[in-house]
Parts: structure tokens; sequence; C-alpha cells
């Protein structure tokens, strides 16, 4: 057994003596709690025996039920590990207002986050970055000065302007390749925005702005760590950005944030949760019509994975009818559901939900429509974006699969297989191991789906 895995079972098995001990506390059953999350007893049972590794979104869930201020998710979460030198990013531009994104360019969807950094201290006009060299001396500095800012040889909002400038960087170069070195550096960056921010807090200034970025920081982290296979590790970063989000009253990151949690827990397997987190997305502000259509859109998701296709219908109509209403404040707040980005971003989403309803209940109209949604998403993207290509090509096959067109289903995987599997992303990884699934279960022994199968790994 691997030191790593050693490690992961005696995390289990700490989280369930915790978790024993504050259900006992709040005098609850284990039948009790399971009921009020949304699970069956038996799963209590076993992470209180420490036999298995908590879904990514239940510890949070617990955390908050239990009043034990984020406990157990820490015992699952170990501090990411520090890491030296800083690489250039490959991509540096200018922030536009509230990281308004070019439609014509759209970003990857359903794995990663759907806006680039914005500006957390103006909310018009372009934004000046300092030169790269300077941007790259700051952070070398402030890291080795615990945070601080004084060397900077401009103000604060040139240092800012700097960090944020790096961090959209290092994000465009994740877009394509989820290394450490960038894992690293985002979460490097980070940690100087948070101690910049503990600095001038303790010298009685609320950090709002250095708060905003430390949000947003810690979604573009999260994601990192989840493409990486790290969902603890993700989830603890959203976590810290809800929290950022909260002191820092910023309404609009922490709806981003918990469309991403509703994402990951979804991709969990954990429909319970995501719905609850899509519902709680609603509440942020129910008059922002952009936030009531992503509460929805990730409702019909959530409703998908349970085989509820009255209501996950519904969800997906109602989603439609909030985006029909979005005006420039909209736009402005969440720039992806502008233009083609906003039309692939919805598609896409559309698709996977419809996806996800046929494969569980054989519903051809349905796996007809989810074809149509994927289709109309692909048409949108460009060819440059590899790892949504990947993702939406493997979901409109398994789309095929489902609706019975197991021609077009072979056609189109056939096209990606082998690049879907080298690039070994998480996100496309569980496509691979959906199709695969599908594939096997309704077409066992098909000649012309022998030689696809051959080429595809399980990831588990």
């Amino acid at each position: 057994m691997s030191a790593d895995t050693v490690a992961a079972r005696q995390s289990w098995a700490e989280f369930g003596r915790r978790l024993r001990t504050l259900r006992r506390s709040a005098g609850l059953t284990q039948r009790q709690l399971a009921l009020r999350v949304g699970y069956h007893h038996t799963l209590i049972s076993k992470l209180e025996g420490g036999v298995r590794e908590p879904p990514a979104g239940l510890p949070l869930r617990l955390d908050s039920l239990l009043g034990s201020r984020g406990e157990l998710l820490a015992i699952l979460a170990d501090r990411p590990d520090a890491h030296h030198g800083v690489p250039l990013p490959a991509t540096l531009f200018s922030t536009t207002p509230h990281g308004a994104a070019d439609p014509a360019m759209p970003q990857p969807v359903d794995h990663w986050p759907t806006r680039l950094v914005s500006c957390p201290l103006h909310s018009g006009g372009d934004c000046a970055v300092p030169p790269l060299a300077d941007a790259l001396t700051l952070l070398a500095a402030a890291d080795g000065d615990h945070g601080r800012t004084a060397m900077w040889p401009g103000t604060d909002a040139d240092a800012m302007h700097a960090l944020t400038a790096l961090i959209v960087g290092y994000t465009q170069d994740g877009l394509e390749s989820v290394s450490t070195e960038t894992v690293g550096s985002v979460e490097r960056v980070l940690r100087v925005v948070v101690r910049w921010a503990e600095t001038l807090n303790g010298r009685g200034t609320l950090p709002v702005p250095q708060l905003r970025l430390a949000a947003e920081c810690a979604q573009i982290a999260g994601w990192l760590r989840v493409e990486r296979g790290q969902r603890i590790l993700g989830m603890a970063w959203f976590t810290r950005g809800l929290t950022w989000a909260d002191v820092a009253d910023d309404v609009v990151a922490r709806a981003t944030l918990l469309c991403d949690v509703c994402t990951l827990v979804r991709l969990d397997g954990d429909g319970a949760s995501a719905l609850a987190y899509a519902q709680e997305l609603e509440a942020v502000d129910p008059r922002r019509a952009w936030m009531v259509a992503m509460s929805h859109l990730h409702q019909a998701r959530a409703r998908a994975l349970g085989g509820d296709l009255t209501e996950c219908r519904k969800r997906v109509v109602l989603s439609r009818r909030a985006l029909d209403r979005l005006d420039g404040r909209d736009f402005l707040e969440a720039p992806w559901l502008a233009g083609a980005t906003g039309r692939l971003q919805v598609e896409a989403s559309i698709g996977g939900t419809l996806r996800d309803a046929a494969a569980i209940t054989g519903d051809l109209w349905v796996a007809r429509q989810a074809v149509k949604a994927t289709e109309a998403s692909l048409s949108c993207l460009p060819a440059t974006h590899r790892p949504t290509v990947l993702l939406l090509t493997l979901r409109l096959a398994d789309a095929f699969v489902c609706s019975g067109q197991l021609d077009a289903a072979v056609a189109a995987a056939a096209s990606v297989i082998p690049e879907a599997v080298a690039a070994d992303r998480t996100s496309v990884n569980r496509e691979l191991d959906g199709f695969r699934t599908r594939l096997t279960t309704r077409y066992p022994g098909a000649r012309e789906a022998r030689s696809l199968l051959e080429q595809l790994p399980y990831h588990g």
C-alpha cells in the first residue's frame, strides 16, 4: 500500500471519529443525520468507520449542519505544498470591466471557472497592467516579505493590477495544461493576496479589494485541483473563496463560486447536495436574472441525476425564461452569458442535463434533445479550445448512444478518443467513463463498437 493511500485512510479515520463525536453531541442518530443531508444511513456508518472517502460536497454540509465551522472539511483538506520559483504565464493581458471576455472566444464550461478574473478595484474602463518583469518582482518580493507590499515601487493599485494580471495569465495557461507549475503559481499568488489582506486588517483597514481577488483566485485554484483529481482540495478552496466573498460582501463572487460547488458535487454523483447548493444560489439575489437562470440550470442537472424528467424539463424551461430577461447589469456581472459564449455555456449545460436524464430513464426523445443541444454548443466553440472540444464531443457521442444512433456515436467518438485518453483530465475522463458504460450496456458485442472499447480505459 502506497504512502499516499495510507495517509488518505488515516484522514478518513480521523474524519469518522470526529463526525461520530459531533453527531452524538447534536443528539442525532446515524439515520436522522443521513435524512438531513439526503443520504442513506449506511453511508454515515461507513464514514464514521473510516472505510470510505466522503463525497466532495458532504463535509461542507455536515460542518454547516453540525456547527463545526469547517472542522470536518479541514481534516480532509491538506495544506497545499509550498512551491518555489515563479514560472511565467504564457499569456498576460489587460483586464476589462468585471473580467468581460470577448464573445467570440468562449470559455470552457462544466470543468473550469466560468469567468476570467476581474479587476477588484475598478468597475469601468481598461486597467493598465504593469510590465511583466515588475509583476513577477512584486510576487517574489511579497512572497518573501510575508505578503507586505511596501517594496512595490508604485501604488497599491499597481500591485493589485500586477497580481490580477498574473492570475489571468496563469488561468489561460491552465486552459491548456493543468501542470504542477501552474497550480503552484496560482496558489502562491493567492497566499500573497491573503497575507496582504491580513496585514491590512491588522491595521484596522477592511481589505475588500484583496478579499475579492482572493475569492476569484480561490475559484481558479479550486478547479486546478479538481482537474488534477484532488476534489477535496478543490472543495476546500471553494469554501475559503465563499468565506472571503462573504466578508467582502461580493455577491457576484459568491454566486459564481456556488455555481462551481454545484458542478463539483454533481460530478461526484451527489444529487442531493447539488440541488441544495443550486437552491442556495437563487437565494443569493432573486432579483438578478443571471443568478436565477444558473440556479435553474443547476437544479435541472441535479434532478437529472435522480431521473426526475418532469422537474428536470421544468427547470430547463425556467432557465431559458430567466435568460431571456438578462439585462446590462447581468452581462456585466456574468459576461460568459453574452453572445456566442452564452450560447455555448447554456446549450452545453442543457445538453449535459438531458444526456444524464436520458442515460437514467432511457427516454429517446430526451436523448435526441441532448444531441441537438450538444451540437449547438459545439458549433459555438473554436477548435483551439481542445479540452472543451474533447469533453463536448464525447458527450455528443454519449447522447447518440442514448438515442439509439450507434453509427453516429462511433463516428463522433473515434475522432477524439486517442487525444482524450492522452489528455488525462478529470472532466474528460468522466465523459470517457460514461460513454464506455453506455456503449457496453446498450450495445454489448456490437462489432462497430469493439475497436472503440479496446481504446477506452476505465478510470473508476
